[in-house]
Formats: C-alpha cells, structure tokens, sequence
C-alpha cells in the first residue's frame, strides 16, 4: 500500500522550505528543492514511526489495530 502526503514548499532566498500538510511538525529547510524533498520524506517517515510507537505505548495492553481509509476529497 501506497499512503501519499502533500508537501508544500518554496523557495525563500537561497533556501527551500517547505511542509507536509497533513503531519503537524513535519518540516525541513534544504538549499535545493530535491534535497528538501529527499529530507521531508525521511522526516516523514520517522514522525510516522514515532506517532506509531506513541500510540501503541500509550494503548497498552489488549488493543487492536484496525486500518481507516479515506476516499480522496474526503477532507
């Protein structure tokens, strides 16, 4: 399975910034647009991680997990 996110992004002087917009605190700053991209996709994926260790520390015992899955434009 394939999740896609959204990275906004643009350039501010010499610098690349840029966002993903569906993870709160998901951010980086590259001096070009590919290595902002290259560095927002590894970024991402540790939040995923570490949203993912959170959530199963926090449940504890005897929980389940059970996929969600949205439709496109369903936000």
């Amino acid at each position: 399975m394939i999740n896609e996110y959204t990275a906004v992004v643009k350039q501010e002087g010499d610098w690349w910034i840029g966002w993903i917009e569906e993870i709160p605190g998901v951010n980086c700053q590259e001096s070009t647009k590919e290595s902002l991209l290259e560095t927002l996709s590894i970024t991402l994926k540790e939040a995923l991680e570490i949203n993912r260790d959170d959530a199963i520390m926090t449940a504890g015992e005897n929980f389940e997990e059970l996929k969600i899955a949205l439709r496109s434009g369903a936000i």
